[in-house]
């Protein structure tokens, strides 16, 4: 029997009586500490409540799990973890080998820092879209577009941050700012800036939780001890705003990050027509005494136009299309000339 335990965020005080009956019962408690860290008073407190054997079980024993999987067909087996056990996919997966193998598996359900911090910010969860992870010294282009990518939607991003069991290291949320700027250099999107609005929550659940929000240019704050989480908030409803104003420590007033944000077709067409009209001038005069070509001349201003028209209707994708016919055209025009763009 192997039963999946989670433990909440409330600490032991917290821990409901069928938990604490689940790990007394135990033939074998293994204790994961690699999601969150837990202090050594509720360790301690765990090691005390379990009458069988106690083990703390590293990242690469739960990922690898054989040794679980094989002491759970003739013993009763407790796997711990801090908040909701299917929070984290290896657990997720252990199970199933566990059923593919088998052996009968249960499971003790518990809050989650990851879905309790929303609302203690007071934002709204269905507003949240796909979460990230940021890794101390790998570069964050996947979070910054799967950021951008939420923020055109108008959606919420969880950010989390690197933790490492074995250095006891935990990712400093300004740290993964610095990061998110650092790529906004790179990927020069306009997503991110010192105006860019960030919510930290830290330590949600415990008693001495707190949650800090402002602007990126004004979170250079001490935030405590960890584990910390950011959130990148998108449109917030008044409900949202006003829920925060309360609930946090606002640095600024809260602030919809979206209409700083535009999809890469817009960016793109506020180059590419301009520039597209520019040429297009400068080859006219070479063709004035030409007129086979006035037809041509004409289709790449009519393309033109047409992704102008496209563009302000929001049709991106014909704007893309026609702004690509007319540049075509353009420089199909300015080879035969022997003309050098312009720079």
């Amino acid at each position: 029997m192997l039963w999946f335990v989670g433990l909440g965020i409330g600490g032991p005080d917290a821990i409901s009586e069928k938990s604490r009956k689940i790990i007394s019962e135990s033939d074998i408690v293994y204790f994961e500490q690699f999601t969150s860290p837990m202090s050594e008073d509720q360790t301690k407190f765990l090691q005390q409540l379990t009458k069988g054997q106690f083990r703390l079980a590293p990242r690469w024993l739960v990922e690898d799990g054989k040794e679980i999987l094989e002491v759970a067909k003739t013993n009763t087996v407790a796997l711990l973890s801090y908040g909701d056990p299917y929070i984290a996919t290896t657990h997720i997966e252990l199970r199933v080998r566990a059923i593919q193998d088998g052996t009968k598996t249960d499971t003790i359900h518990a809050s989650s820092a990851i879905t309790s911090l929303i609302g203690e910010c007071g934002l709204h969860f269905y507003k949240v879209g796909k979460t990230v992870t940021i890794m101390s010294g790998i570069p964050s282009a996947t979070a910054y577009y799967t950021i951008f990518e939420n923020l055109k939607l108008g959606n919420h991003t969880i950010v989390l941050l690197e933790w490492n069991q074995n250095k006891n290291f935990f990712l400093d949320p300004k740290d993964a700012i610095s990061s998110l700027l650092e790529q906004e250099k790179e990927q020069a999107r306009k997503v991110f800036s010192g105006e860019t609005y960030g919510i930290v929550a830290s330590r949600i659940g415990e008693a001495n939780q707190k949650i800090i929000a402002g602007k990126f240019s004004a979170l250079n704050v001490d935030f405590g001890a960890p584990p910390h989480t950011i959130i990148i908030p998108g449109i917030m409803h008044f409900t949202e705003s006003d829920a925060l104003k309360v609930l946090a420590n606002c640095i600024n007033p809260p602030e919809d990050n979206t209409p700083k944000i535009e999809k890469i077709s817009a960016q793109m067409m506020k180059k590419y027509i301009p520039m597209v009209r520019r040429a297009l001038d400068q080859i006219t005069p070479h063709y004035k005494d030409s007129k086979e070509f006035a037809s041509v001349l004409e289709n790449a201003d009519l393309y033109i136009k047409d992704a102008e028209r496209f563009y302000s209707q929001g049709q991106d994708e014909l704007a893309i299309l026609s702004i690509g016919y007319a540049d075509g055209l353009v420089d199909a025009l300015r080879i035969a000339k022997g003309i050098e763009p312009e720079l």
